[in-house]
């Protein structure tokens, strides 16, 4: 198991809005972050980032539940991410599993999140919602 992946994950469960200066010590300036819904280039981009995520979303929690290291430098995280937020299924918690890849020196510089952004996002819309969960039932 990774001693380096255990620590940066144990630190980013930690993060909230109050604690975003944390993101320096993780993340390399010219840092790559993206997942299915967004990319985002460089360390200022990514406080950003974070700062919307915790303006907007509340309880915001990760679990890590597996740290693979394939080579020097180089590993995946796998995690369930709990959260709340006003617009989504009528505030009530949403729960969304996913994986993310991880390149780094000392710090990360490429951060890749893998997970269903309909599981996130578009099943808790009011009008989508229903009609993206008929759909996944169907091609299940």
């Amino acid at each position: 198991m990774s001693a380096f992946l255990k620590g940066f994950a144990r630190s980013f469960a930690e993060l909230d809005a109050n604690r975003l200066a944390e993101l320096d010590r993780l993340y390399s300036d010219d840092v790559v972050f993206q997942d299915p819904l967004h990319r985002v280039v460089g360390l200022p981009a990514l406080h950003n980032y974070f700062a919307q995520l915790y303006a907007n979303a509340s309880d915001v929690h990760y679990d890590f539940h597996g740290y693979d290291e394939v080579g020097s430098g180089e590993g995946y995280l796998r995690w369930t991410l709990r959260f709340r937020h006003p617009r989504l299924a009528g505030g009530a918690p949403i729960e969304v599993q996913g994986c993310s890849y991880l390149r780094w020196n000392d710090r990360i510089y490429l951060h890749r999140d893998f997970f269903d952004a309909g599981a996130l996002l578009y099943e808790h819309l009011p009008l989508f919602g229903p009609v993206i969960r008929w759909l996944k039932r169907r091609l299940a």
